[in-house]
């Protein structure tokens, strides 16, 4: 394949991610679905009630087996060995990089089982399978990686490189918006999504932690900082970190898990979590929550308010079993 086919197909993947995410939706005609959205899940995944963060238990797996499916070769253009390889030449987003992530190997809520990856390894396959969709001809119905990969609830089939999925309701009944500029990100461009939302990975070689990376992803995606914390930063040490954790320990800040699901289109696994804030709190930390950040436009709207569309299907299930459950989060 030449290069500039290539790009002609990675542009309408990104001009299309909502249609085309329909299109995949309807692969998957027996697997459950989370809150009457089209992300996938496997029943278990979805607790019955909203489970509090620090009740979630973590647990490590160093050694992890290969996953059957990595990195295909095939639909890239000539020269390319894997499709981040592609993107970082010839259709790169503002930020892209090859950090250290968490792959989940198994979960069973309270419980999730993770082991170590790359950025580029769910990049590798879940953009591939979700290019193949959009570079199909019209009237053609194949689609051979994802029929290799078979089950998108089969972690063991592919580096599931999970992402915690935030929505952020005020006490007052707003949450935090986000529209994902598809100039700025190569997963998910073109939708809207709650924030925030981001990619569970470490800072360094420290154990997974939900709640510090929630914590960096609100300093990143509401007050723009940078990403980049430096080879002396201690989070514990962070004023930002102290002011959040503490409101939480006091309760003005709620924050909880709420299950996890995979996208149909890219096969991207996201774990669902609702942060309630107290509207004065709200104001103290995010009174300068900005209006565009480095992934799209961010906005307020209304927690009973219509869904926009079209949404990141994480977005929609996170809010909708954040709504389910309302009367146990105190809203």
């Amino acid at each position: 394949m030449d290069e500039e086919r290539w790009r002609r197909e990675r542009a309408a993947l990104n001009s299309a991610r909502g249609r085309l995410g329909e299109i995949a939706d309807g692969l998957y005609p027996d697997l459950p679905r989370v809150a009457g959205t089209p992300l996938l899940c496997r029943d278990t995944w979805i607790p019955g009630a909203p489970i509090p963060l620090e009740e979630i238990r973590l647990e490590w797996e160093p050694r992890p087996a290969t996953p059957a499916i990595q990195a295909p070769a095939h639909g890239l253009p000539d020269g390319y060995r894997t499709y981040a390889e592609a993107v970082a030449a010839l259709a790169p987003p503002n930020v892209f990089e090859d950090r250290p992530s968490y792959r989940l190997i198994a979960a069973d809520p309270p419980v999730l089982r993770l082991g170590p990856a790359r950025y580029f390894d769910g990049v590798d396959v879940g953009e591939s399978v979700a290019h193949e969709l959009a570079a199909r001809e019209p009237g053609e119905t194949g689609s051979p990686l994802r029929d290799r990969i078979g089950d998108p609830c089969d972690l063991a089939r592919r580096p599931a490189l999970p992402a915690v999925t935030t929505v952020t309701v005020t006490t007052s009944g707003r949450y935090v918006l986000h529209r994902r500029d598809p100039a700025k990100v190569a997963h998910a461009g073109g939708l809207h999504q709650v924030m925030p939302v981001g990619v569970f990975q470490p800072l360094g070689d420290e154990p997974p932690d939900l709640w510090k990376c929630m914590v960096r992803e609100y300093a990143e995606e509401f007050l723009g900082a940078d990403e980049d914390y430096g080879e002396d930063f201690v989070q514990d040490e962070w004023p930002f970190h102290q002011a959040m954790t503490g409101a939480r320990k006091e309760g003005r800040i709620r924050a909880h898990f709420l299950g996890l699901g995979v996208d149909p289109l890219t096969l991207a696994l996201d774990l669902l979590t609702v942060v309630v804030i107290d509207d004065g709190l709200f104001g103290e930390l995010f009174g300068g929550l900005v209006a565009v950040n480095d992934e799209g436009e961010v906005s307020m709207a209304p927690f009973d308010g219509a869904v926009p569309r079209p949404m990141q299907p994480a977005g929609a299930a996170a809010l909708g079993l954040a709504r389910r459950h309302r009367t146990a989060l105190g809203l």
